[in-house]
């Protein structure tokens, strides 16, 4: 029996134990199954580990494997070698039971939304992989789909021949489905390991409603936490006895994709069945260019985001949001580096936890402006979604939004336009049309006029219900952030989460927080913005 998701990674490689291969399988360079059936048994908790043991998390209560053939890491939310909690604790593993070590990472083609756009990020990201790991001792195993169900079972084998399996715990969007189904499927210790934000995840176990309120907790727990880092290269002197190569009927059946080949040349996408109407966009995926756009981030804008983040014409964000959704980059590495720019130690921070923006990591305003956004608003997101099953439904809005926006439901709309018209910018306003067209080519839209966008869909929309369903599709079909907790905060946030009840009351928004695009004009600079993403301009 398959077990459906609906995701990017590495759904429906999860089989139910009726499609487990038979007993008498063999595995090349192994011993036979037959040999295997008493096995030895090992407690998880012996392992000899840094991770933090807030950051393990035990997906089911089998046992490791001492006589397994290797530890399987499912690589499948934080897609990098370095600065990563999850390879580590698989190379602990590794090296304790003096195991080779498979690194398997793994995308399907008709996860939802699932397009070139999406793929070749991805797949960058798998070849920079593949290029790391080819100088060590680690099997790197990508598999790429190539037609809907064809990578059917492929977990289970690889599991089924473990002594352990390591995965990433990550809270939103197909992972925690996808994840509970592998537990059905994965017959040995099976551990999920949290390397998401600077606090672990299960540091806080209640829903924080305001940014204020998560700030202040940060501020008086997060301090033991930042001295818990990842290892910037888990791999470093590793050494470990080498699989040879994967099972030939793995193999066989499931062909290792040629990952460089195919990120040097998009052309291997028209072959898949996925949307090939959201193109490439011109930003490279992976870590390499995560790094690359992260060190030049930290030399040529840091010291001036907390001044000029808000300007439409002004490239001052880091552009790390996409490196970040797809684990590309790590959170500690982004949060090391803008604070070794700023001469930072933690010493610096303040005694008092006062909930506020500034002040309390006592580093300049740019990189206090950046820490929080990276660190309070990005992981106020993940809070509610590893707690909140509902997190990207219309009822986990507050009380008083819901409230709010119903009072207002029946208020007339000057306009009203469809998904296909806020999708090809068809409104009558140039400057959130001119935000949608960026959306469109880049696979991103600037930060503040994110917030205008989300805001007008409301106003323009027949229902709040219906406006939410429109920033869903659009911000997850074409952002290369989307589908990610914080890109749900923003989402969201539209709708009064995080925020309070703002007067005076106005028709369709009722108390929600109102902007305008007038508003926007008086305060920024938008005619270049506006002129750069105009109807007849061709995306780079």
């Amino acid at each position: 029996m398959i077990v459906v998701c609906h995701e990017p990674g590495c759904e429906k490689l999860i089989t139910t134990p009726e499609d487990w291969p038979p007993a008498s399988a063999n595995l090349t360079n192994s011993k036979p199954y037959a040999h295997r059936v008493a096995r030895m048994q090992i407690d998880p908790q012996s392992v000899v580990s840094d991770v933090p043991s807030l950051r393990v998390r035990s997906a089911h209560d089998a046992s490791v494997r001492g006589d397994g053939d290797y530890v399987l890491y499912w690589m499948i939310a934080f897609r990098r070698t370095e600065w990563n909690f999850g390879l580590q604790r698989a190379v602990d593993w590794a090296r304790q039971l003096n195991k080779p070590l498979i690194v398997l990472e793994a995308l399907r083609c008709d996860y939802r939304w699932a397009s070139d756009r999406l793929h070749h990020f991805i797949i960058q990201g798998m070849a920079d992989n593949a290029a790391r790991l080819a100088t060590t001792p680690v099997t790197y195993f990508p598999y790429v789909e190539r037609e809907r169900r064809g990578g059917r079972g492929l977990l289970a084998q690889l599991a089924e021949r473990a002594s352990v399996v390591v995965s990433d715990d990550y809270p939103s969007f197909f992972i925690p489905a996808m994840v509970r189904a592998a537990a059905r499927a994965v017959p040995v210790c099976f551990e999920l390991i949290d390397s998401n934000g600077l606090l672990p995840m299960r540091a806080a176990d209640k829903v924080f409603a305001r940014a204020y309120d998560f700030r202040r907790f940060l501020q008086k727990n997060l301090r033991p936490h930042l001295s818990e880092v990842p290892h910037a290269d888990p791999l470093e002197g590793l050494e470990l006895p080498r699989l040879d190569e994967l099972p030939a009927e793995i193999l066989e059946r499931w062909p290792a994709a040629d990952v460089a080949a195919m990120a040097s040349d998009p052309g291997y996408l028209a072959e898949l069945p996925i949307d090939h109407a959201v193109p490439v966009a011109a930003l490279a995926g992976g870590a390499v260019a995560g790094q690359l756009r992260l060190g030049e981030f930290v030399r040529e804008r840091l010291d001036r985001y907390g001044t000029e983040r808000s300007e439409p014409t002004r490239d001052s964000a880091s552009g790390l949001s996409p490196y970040l959704h797809f684990g590309h980059v790590s959170v500690h590495q982004v949060f090391a580096a803008a604070m070794a720019a700023d001469e930072w130690n933690v010493d610096m921070t303040a005694e008092k936890a006062n909930g506020s923006s500034k002040g309390w990591w006592g580093a300049s305003e740019s990189v206090e402006a950046f820490v929080d956004e990276l660190v309070t608003w990005r992981e106020l997101g993940f809070n509610m979604c590893w707690q909140v099953d509902n997190y990207d439904k219309y009822e986990s809005l507050p009380d008083w939004a819901q409230a709010t926006l119903e009072e207002h439901t029946a208020d007339p709309r000057e306009y009203v336009y469809t998904l296909e018209e806020f999708e090809a910018a068809a409104t009558h306003d140039e400057l959130w049309n001119a935000a949608q067209r960026q959306l469109l080519r880049e696979g991103r839209i600037h930060n503040y006029l994110r917030m205008l966008w989300g805001k007008k869909i409301l106003e323009w929309s027949e229902t709040p219900q219906e406006a939410l369903e429109v920033m869903i599709e659009l911000n997850n079909k074409y952002a290369l952030d989307g589908r990610d907790p914080n890109s749900y905060s923003g989402i969201f946030w539209v709708l009064g989460r995080y925020d309070r009840a703002w007067g005076p009351e106005r028709p369709i928004f009722g108390k929600i927080r109102y902007m305008s695009s007038d508003n926007t004009a008086r305060k920024y600079r938008i005619d270049a913005y506006v002129d750069k993403y105009g109807p007849e301009t061709v995306a780079e």
